[in-house]
This record gives structure tokens, C-alpha cells and sequence, in this order.
């Protein structure tokens, strides 16, 4: 199988497999774990910030990070589509109490300005929840793993803080933002507050996030951490694999934004399908059907048939390209999905 439903699929590699078996460890909820303690020092110097803290997954660390800056009752300014509204369970209500105020998200995964203004109630309105919050996601999932602008980043750093809001990124890739800007990670969080970027995704660890910030702040996570059930011990078996996925993967994510160029632009050849090649900024691939011989999940089934899996994705198709699959299995995906549609 060429395995394109997402970057989360990879396998750990061998280096990972081996640093794993041989981590020094200790208890982490005690602070004794020397392999976790060495991550976290070396994640938040990698985005710029004082200290960071290594969480299970990047929703309890969305969860953690947006606890610790907002309370009960305060509004959440997200993208209406946003990872954290659409894919995390609400626990933000759930947990925390706080208000989602979706905001529209443009084609880049931009929220614009004037509309965060609008949705910042006045302080003397006894009837409107407060704002407490404001998340951005970077690179942007659902709009097909577009980038925000440093420019942009800049623009909502100001304005929030003219706001005393916080602004929370929801980073699962922003090394892969980084890898498309050219520029180093830090250079897009220094705009934010604090950070969530996913050790398990691209950069192909098998488990892992990090949340990063000032050092108050992450005292703040690491409790909310705690509550949510995300206190380890001997964790540094995995975080072992986050140094290599951090020290390795970085850099190679050029190669899985160059294979997703190539096979859209393979796609976009084929005259049932739709695509905007301006979209495919990183490793993300979003795509429609012209005509209706296939609906998405009828596509979905044949290709997996024939050996290439995809996912339905917004009532269209995504491909994500990753460490596991390499440039000739991009391009026999992009042959055996031309066969397809050719074939009814």
C-alpha cells in the first residue's frame, strides 16, 4: 500500500528504534527523566521560547495551553476551520468551560483582522462572554497546509496585544511552515504566545507533542497536563524518539513538499479532477472531482483497491505526502489514480 492518508502513519525509523532502547530514563512527573528534560530544553530553544513541556498528543496540549490561558466563561477567537474546532472534541467547553467564537477562515487559513475586532466584546457588556484567547493553526490543515505570512503573524500580534489577549498557535506543522518561509521556526512563534508543534506527524515520531512558552505559562500547562490525565513517568523511552525526529526530520520535510508539488501537479493534469496548485504550499494535496461518476468515498474505496490510500477530506480528497513514501511511490500513486478514473 502507498499509505497518503496522512503524515501521522509513519513508522519510527531505525535510529529512533535504537535511540528508544537504549534512553536514559527516570520518574518525569518527579522532573527525573534526563531524556525528557533534554527535549524539552532543546524544543524550546528550536521556537524561541523559555521552556516547553512534552505532552501525549497535540490535542491535550491544544487543551493544555488553551487552559492555562483563558478561564471558565471567556471566549475562544478560533477559525471556524480549525483544527482545534473541528477535530478536538470540543474539550475546550467540555473541560474548560470556555466559548467557541469561529471565526471565518480565508483560503490561506487567515483570520481576518477586522472580523477578531468585531468579535472582542466590550467590557462593560455584562451580557457578552469575554474574550480570552485568540488561537492560529500553522501550517493550516483543513485549507490544504497553507502558511501564514510572517507579515500576517506580525499584524495579529499587534492588534491582540493592543487587546491584552494572548495568541495561542496551534503549530502541529509549523516546521513545515518554517521549511516553506525559509526561515527558521522561531522566527514564526516569536509572533505568539505559546506553541503546540507535534513531534508525530511530520517529523515521524511515533508519539509525542510539545507544548512551548514562557516559563510561568508552562508551570500552568504542567498542571492542566496532570488533570487531563497526561502525567508519564519513564517517558523518556519515546521522547528519545522526538530528539531524533527534531534533530533528523526537520530538514528532510523539503523532500515531502517537493513530492506533494510533483504529484498535484500530476493531478491536476487529469481531466476529472480539481485542483489549485497555489494551495499546495507544503505537504498537504486537497482535491475535487469534476464530474460525478465517483463520489469521494467511492474513489476512496476503489484506490484502495488498487493500492493507494487517501482520505475523504471537506466532501473532496487529501493526500498527504510524508518520510514513508518516496518520490517513486508518489508518482506510481499518481498513475494508478489516473487508472482509476479512467476506468469508469
Amino acid at each position: 500500500m502507498i499509505d497518503l492518508r496522512s503524515d501521522t502513519v509513519t513508522k519510527p525509523s531505525l535510529a529512533m528504534r535504537e535511540a528508544m532502547h537504549h534512553a536514559e530514563v527516570g520518574d518525569d512527573v518527579f522532573g527525573d527523566d534526563p531524556t525528557v528534560n533534554q527535549l524539552q530544553r532543546y524544543a524550546a530553544d528550536l521556537v524561541g521560547k523559555e521552556a516547553a513541556i512534552f505532552v501525549p498528543s497535540g490535542t491535550m496540549g491544544n487543551l493544555a495551553a488553551i487552559l492555562a490561558h483563558a478561564g471558565r466563561g471567556q471566549e475562544l477567537l478560533l477559525g471556524d476551520e480549525s483544527h482545534i474546532y473541528h477535530y478536538e472534541a470540543g474539550g475546550a467547553s467540555a473541560l474548560g468551560g470556555l466559548v467557541f467564537h469561529p471565526i471565518p477562515t480565508n483560503a490561506q487559513g487567515e483570520l481576518d483582522l477586522a472580523a477578531l475586532n468585531a468579535a472582542v466584546r466590550p467590557a462593560y457588556d455584562a451580557h457578552a462572554a469575554q474574550a480570552g484567547l485568540v488561537c492560529l493553526e500553522n501550517s493550516h490543515n483543513r485549507c490544504g497546509g497553507t502558511v501564514l505570512s510572517l507579515e500576517y503573524l506580525a499584524q495579529v500580534q499587534q492588534w491582540a496585544s493592543s487587546q491584552n489577549l494572548p495568541v495561542h498557535m496551534d503549530g502541529a506543522r509549523v516546521f513545515n511552515a518554517a521549511v516553506a518561509l525559509g526561515v527558521p521556526a522561531s522566527t514564526i512563534t516569536k509572533h505568539v504566545d505559546s506553541v503546540q508543534f507535534c513531534l508525530s506527524k511530520g517529523l515521524g515520531a511515533p508519539i509525542g507533542s510539545i507544548v512551548a512558552g514562557s516559563g510561568e505559562f508552562i508551570k500552568k500547562v504542567h498542571r492542566w497536563r496532570k488533570m487531563l490525565g497526561g502525567g508519564m513517568r519513564q517517558v523518556g523511552v519515546v521522547a528519545a524518539a522526538g530528539m531524533i525526529a527534531l534533530n533528523e526530520g526537520r530538514e528532510r520535510l523539503i523532500d515531502d513538499h517537493v513530492n506533494a508539488k510533483m504529484l498535484a501537479e500530476a493531478l491536476s493534469q487529469l481531466p476529472q479532477i480539481e485542483l489549485d496548485l497555489a494551495s499546495v504550499q507544503t505537504n498537504i494535496i486537497v482535491f475535487g472531482l469534476r464530474d460525478s461518476t465517483f463520489s469521494p468515498e467511492q474513489l476512496v474505496e476503489r484506490l484502495r483497491q488498487a493500492g493507494v490510500l487517501i482520505v475523504p477530506f471537506k466532501g473532496r480528497l487529501r493526500a498527504v505526502t510524508h518520510v514513508d513514501v518516496n518520490r517513486e511511490q508518489c508518482t506510481e500513486a499518481s498513475s494508478i489514480i489516473a487508472e482509476v478514473l479512467q476506468s469508469a
